[in-house]
């Protein structure tokens, strides 16, 4: 099975043709049904070959889809400092973005 490892949003992700991907949002003016490509790729393997990037690989790209703009579920932060009659809750939701892989080229 092919699959690639490309960096995007300061993080690497293992991804093959078909697959969905959560990934960091991307700077720029993006829909749902737009076209992503990724041009940092690290590794490709094809089940034979393997290449490896120093640190990327020249002239090679992922093709994706995106197919949904969300929002991760709530993640609840409480601070407490003790004896002062301190408290302080909140809560964050990472935005994502979820692309369908549909080349490795």
């Amino acid at each position: 099975m092919e699959f690639a490892v490309i960096e995007t949003g300061g993080k690497q992700y293992r991804v093959a043709v078909g697959e969905n991907v959560s990934v960091e949002i991307m700077k720029g003016d993006y829909k749902e049904g737009d076209k992503i490509v990724f041009d940092k790729v690290l590794i490709v393997d094809n089940g034979k070959d393997t290449t490896i990037g120093t640190p990327y690989i020249e002239k090679a790209r992922v093709e994706g889809t995106l197919a949904k703009i969300g929002r991760e579920p709530k993640v609840i932060a409480f601070r407490y400092k003790a004896k002062s009659n301190r408290q302080r809750t909140y809560g964050h939701r990472q935005p994502f973005f979820q692309v369908k892989i549909d080349a490795i080229k």
